[in-house]
């Protein structure tokens, strides 16, 4: 039987999601109490990075330790890949040896490549195109905070990336809307928004996007991989700030996330994100907890 992998948000029905998310508050409120779960005792998670994280390694590796097994990391400097072996040939050998593995890399295609040679799970930690693991942890935030986001409105500002390609796939699931304000030579893929079946919007100014908004969502305007364009990046998204200004155009009981890193003055202002309206540091932390929701579910 072929494994069951996690690639993007597609991969998963709308009443996946919404368990995902419910569990991934159960597990969190039993770590807290200090009740022991170990479902996955014996279990190996490979770990293949590309591009590196503080986050995502931290959230895989301690959420396989307290699911009781063991997650190995492996770097380019400590694989093959490093050296030019196919992505089909290490697929194959890593899958005859672990249990479940998750990969971030740059290009998507490379991660659909190593999934159709796997013969066990494969998470998509972050590719250039999507981040579906960070939109469990972001949507888990919002049903903690403000309850069910179906109906809501959520405002992307800034760069089309991998975090609003997800965000559209979100929304297609959970049923919100989806306000986009990004500059020209940054809109989010074409194809994908052809695609969408939820309410997405595409608009002319971060004000419009950010009206009567339930949720205020940005992201760095230079990702990994994007340094040499950084200079030009700040010149199309000079006026992509989110700023108190701009949070006063939202609900007043509006919440803000940022996948973090966090550039303080250019994507976001410090009063923003270290405000009372900001809940990054909840959604930071339920990597860990809805990380652990989908270990469980694709090795179930």
């Amino acid at each position: 039987m072929k494994p069951r992998h996690f690639l993007t948000l597609r991969d998963i029905t709308s009443e996946e999601f919404r368990h995902l998310i419910q569990r991934a508050i159960e597990l969190k409120d039993m770590l807290r109490a200090c009740k022991p779960h170990a479902p996955l005792q014996y279990k190996t998670l490979g770990m293949v990075f590309e591009k590196s994280s503080t986050r995502t390694r931290l959230s895989f590796e301690v959420g396989m330790i307290q699911l009781g097994g063991q997650a190995v990391f492996l770097s380019p400097r400590d694989t093959q890949l490093g050296r030019g072996e196919p992505i089909e040939d290490t697929a194959r050998v890593l899958s005859r040896m672990v249990d479940i593995i998750m990969v971030r890399t740059y290009e998507h295609e490379k991660l659909e490549r190593f999934a159709s040679c796997s013969s066990v799970p494969v998470i998509n930690a972050l590719t250039d195109l999507y981040h579906p693991c960070q939109l469990l942890a972001d949507m888990q935030t919002f049903f903690e905070h403000r309850g069910d986001i179906k109906g809501k409105t959520v405002a992307w500002i800034g760069d089309g990336n991998n975090m609003c390609h997800s965000y559209m796939n979100a929304a297609n699931l959970l049923g919100f809307t989806l306000n986009v304000a990004a500059p020209e030579g940054y809109l989010p893929s074409a194809e994908i928004l052809a695609t969408a079946k939820a309410d997405i919007r595409m608009c002319d100014s971060p004000a419009a996007a950010t009206k009567d908004a339930d949720l205020v969502v940005t992201d760095v305007w230079s990702s990994m991989g994007q340094e040499d364009e950084t200079f030009d990046r700040k010149i199309a998204f000079k006026d992509y700030c989110v700023t108190p200004a701009l949070m006063a155009k939202a609900k007043p009981d509006a919440i803000f996330m940022h996948c973090l890193p966090a550039h303080r003055g250019e994507e976001v202002e410090a009063e923003i994100i270290d405000g009372e309206q900001s809940v990054v540091w909840d959604e930071a932390e339920n990597r860990l907890h809805s990380q652990k929701a989908l270990l469980e579910m694709l090795m179930a």
